[in-house]
């Protein structure tokens, strides 16, 4: 009994320091081909956007937004690709219900 708390107690920690670590990382994400990139922190908190001249040039207003939608959800999957895989390995592959 008291392994398998000090187990959970291990694995707590793990979980935190990974969280902290990812919170730190950048993840870009990008729409159009890279005519506009997004970087996101691992709380998907938007860090920075470029747009590239030549799509602000054409002032479609739709297409620069959907562009901007397709790059932010870009950076976002990346970021929940990144917690899916480390989240994996600390767990040692189980499929824990309620985390992330």
């Amino acid at each position: 009994m008291f392994d398998m708390l000090r187990q959970a107690q291990a694995l707590k920690e793990k979980m935190e320091k990974f969280k902290e670590e990812l919170e730190k990382t950048s993840f870009t994400g990008s729409g159009g081909g890279g005519a506009v990139t997004v970087t996101v922190n691992g709380k998907h908190e938007v860090q920075k956007v470029t747009i590239d001249p030549k799509v602000l040039a054409s002032s479609d207003a739709e297409a620069l937004q959907k562009l901007v939608q397709t790059a932010v959800n870009d950076a976002g999957q990346k970021v929940n690709e990144k917690l899916k895989t480390e989240v994996g390995k600390v767990t040692g592959g189980l499929g824990l219900p309620g985390l992330f």
